[in-house]
């Protein structure tokens, strides 16, 4: 099923009511309301605002997202990506900081000539006859690899990074919450049969004060014993005792076949004439 689809299915549901009840009281198309979909780990699939699609709860309304926290409705999990890249922190151990040693000013002072000198000549030099357009979009690239170049390099670490599951144990509940000046009313109700919650919530009421709760990802931290015993549990990958290059029910026949491919001379020959009848054609 489309996003669309679903969400046009979800607006003509929360339209509707029992006969007993007659017109909705409240409805989702409602100013004072904000109405959520989202599964069990919190991202939103469903909001008035098409900016809020694919955003986690938590991001967008950090008030929501700690009273469910604290209540139980969500658990925190802590994950580890022990494949990921972090910038590299340049540390000095010496007093002296690097940019007050001349080599180093007179290194950056011919970087930054030869940087003049080559923008100088591609604007005036022999590829002068380029547009201006090109030249400018040539020039905009360089200063901007050049300006990035020192940000891009990273080295391989792990990060630890917070994930939020939904217990399923807790069926439908709602609570109120100060903020300051007024109290945010919310309602959070699980849709049968799916891993999806409807989540309403009191949109006048102002939570700023509750700062948003974010999944960044934070570098891991190890100590010289720690990461020497990681070192040493991790098994080092070696190839295998023998070489198994043939298994007897498999058929040499169904593969291969590349050295019998050879060049055709009909299609080596087709330019040559081609061309040969354009200068017939011509004279």
């Amino acid at each position: 099923m489309k996003l669309e689809l679903l969400q046009r299915k979800f607006w003509a549901a929360v339209e509707q009511c029992n006969q007993v009840d007659g017109i909705c009281p409240l409805s989702c198309q409602d100013s004072d309301l904000d109405c959520f979909v989202i599964d069990n780990n919190g991202f939103i699939l469903i909001s008035k605002r098409s900016e809020e699609i694919g955003r986690f709860l938590g991001e967008v309304d950090g008030s929501v997202m700690t009273y469910l926290l604290n209540m139980g409705v969500f658990s925190q999990v802590t994950m580890y990506d022990y494949q990921a890249m972090c910038k590299m922190s340049h540390h000095h151990h010496s007093g002296g900081r690097h940019l007050l040693s001349p080599i180093y000013v007179i290194v950056t002072a011919a970087k930054w000539l030869m940087s003049e000198l080559f923008m100088f000549f591609l604007e005036w030099g022999t590829w002068g006859c380029w547009q201006w357009e090109s030249r400018a979009e040539a020039k905009a690239i360089f200063h901007h690899s050049h300006k990035h170049k020192k940000q891009d390099m990273l080295q391989p670490c792990d990060t630890e990074y917070p994930v939020f599951v939904y217990q399923d144990t807790v069926q439908e509940t709602n609570g109120i919450m100060e903020c300051g000046g007024c109290r945010k009313m919310f309602v959070i109700q699980q849709i049968p049969n799916s891993n999806l919650l409807l989540v309403v919530t009191d949109s006048t009421c102002d939570c700023s004060m509750f700062p948003p709760v974010l999944q960044e990802a934070t570098e891991v931290k190890y100590n010289a014993t720690v990461k020497c015993n990681r070192m040493r549990s991790q098994k080092l990958r070696r190839r295998p005792d023998s070489c198994h290059a043939f298994h007897p029910e498999e058929n040499a026949q169904d593969c291969g076949g590349a050295v019998e491919n050879s060049a055709s001379i009909f299609l080596l020959l087709l330019p040559l004439g081609t061309w040969e009848l354009l200068q017939s054609l011509q004279q």
